[in-house]
């Protein structure tokens, strides 16, 4: 394997499981020394961590304040940071028609305000120090539309995929490259825990699911590790401002 990442100092927040995870193993494979896990639960993340060499902060998500620390905190541990990926979301469900208030500005606080006040620090820290930097959302084809009981989740992934472009756009001239992944369904123990918790799954969910998918499976993290580790290095160039959609089921085709 290459090693685009050796000059690369990365925070990645919902690095402790899942894609967020997977990324962060992705980096370290191609080289990154220099490398933060944030993430909500301290005992996953000093495991994750301690596995992957990798230094540990816990955060929360909702509370901006807390965001901002961590960027700090993250920038004090390890020196300069020119690679942030932002992988923590909040799945909870909830309709046009039930969600509640509170509801519903908890998942704007975890899926927007938080990743906003990350990526802000994180420019800020960049530009004073005037150096290149690459940031990656991980958004959800949900943005596009999303399902009935996904309604503020699939709002606050479009809001996210509108900051991505904007501030891509915003911070070219300061060689600061933004861009964005459209997850699909995906193989989690998240998604595992969602379909327990809200949809009465049993032990074989997963296998259902998956033979009803044109790949015969669902989004696997490693797979999406590949091209946010891409974006996030050199080899992707200067591409900024990019949405991709990482998913078998394309946006916009109907059944024929």
């Amino acid at each position: 394997m290459t090693h685009p990442h050796t000059d690369t100092g990365a925070l990645v927040f919902g690095g402790s499981q899942g894609l967020g995870l997977a990324i962060a193993e992705r980096l370290r494979d191609e080289g990154c020394t220099r490398l933060v896990l944030a993430a909500r639960d301290p005992a996953k993340g000093e495991a994750a961590a301690a596995r992957l060499g990798a230094a540990f902060l816990p955060v929360d998500l909702a509370d901006a304040a807390s965001v901002i620390a961590c960027v700090d905190r993250a920038a004090a541990l390890i020196g300069p940071l020119n690679a942030l990926c932002l992988s923590a979301a909040s799945t909870d469900r909830g309709s046009i028609t039930d969600t509640t208030p509170a509801a519903f500005d908890r998942m704007f606080a975890v899926n927007v305000k938080g990743p906003f006040f990350a990526i802000q620090r994180f420019v800020q820290l960049a530009q004073a120090a005037r150096h290149p930097a690459s940031l990656v959302t991980i958004l959800s084809m949900s943005a596009h539309v999303g399902q009935s009981f996904l309604t503020p989740y699939s709002a606050s992934k479009a809001a996210l995929s509108n900051i991505t472009k904007n501030t891509a756009n915003a911070l070219r001239r300061d060689r600061i490259r933004v861009n964005g992944i459209n997850c699909g369904w995906m193989d989690t123990p998240g998604e595992d825990a969602i379909q327990r918790s809200y949809h009465g799954s049993d032990d074989g969910w997963l296998a259902r699911a998956e033979a009803a998918q044109p790949f015969g499976m669902l989004v696997k993290p490693a797979h999406v590790a590949g091209l946010a580790a891409y974006m996030l290095g050199p080899q992707s160039g200067v591409m900024t401002g990019a949405i991709v959609d990482f998913d078998q089921n394309v946006s916009g085709a109907s059944p024929e």
